[in-house]
């Protein structure tokens, strides 16, 4: 019923740049909260960043002042600007979104996740 797919993701440099996108779509009334996870390899995933649907937010300690996460209610999407990218921010980052969504006339709320894009940040 409902799809997020993700989008951004890349190989760069450290010290670079990336912008990740996240386009929720399906049956959805309204979106709650929005945010971005990672996982690295052998490690567990862990929230990198999150948005109310007011917009305010919260970041994990190590990607403060760095990234930025951003929303557009009107098109269902979320997206993570990450500046000053380091090695050890190397990971596929998942989307995830409490949507309320509609199906056969009944209102439901999910828990959803993204494919997942990776994030490579070479020395």
């Amino acid at each position: 019923q409902v799809q997020l797919v993700e989008s951004g993701g890349g190989l760069v440099q450290a010290g670079g740049s990336l912008r990740l996108s996240c386009v929720a779509s399906g049956s959805i009334f309204s979106i709650k909260d929005m945010g971005w996870y990672r996982q690295a390899p052998g490690k567990q995933r862990e929230l990198v960043a999150a948005i109310t649907t007011g917009g305010s937010t919260n970041y994990e300690d190590s990607v403060k002042g760095r990234f930025t996460i951003s929303r557009d209610n009107a098109k269902n999407t979320v997206y993570l600007q990450m500046n000053s990218l380091k090695p050890e921010d190397t990971a596929v980052y998942y989307c995830n979104a409490d949507v309320l969504y509609l199906s056969g006339g009944y209102y439901y709320t999910g828990d959803y996740w993204g494919q997942g894009t990776r994030v490579t940040v070479s020395s």
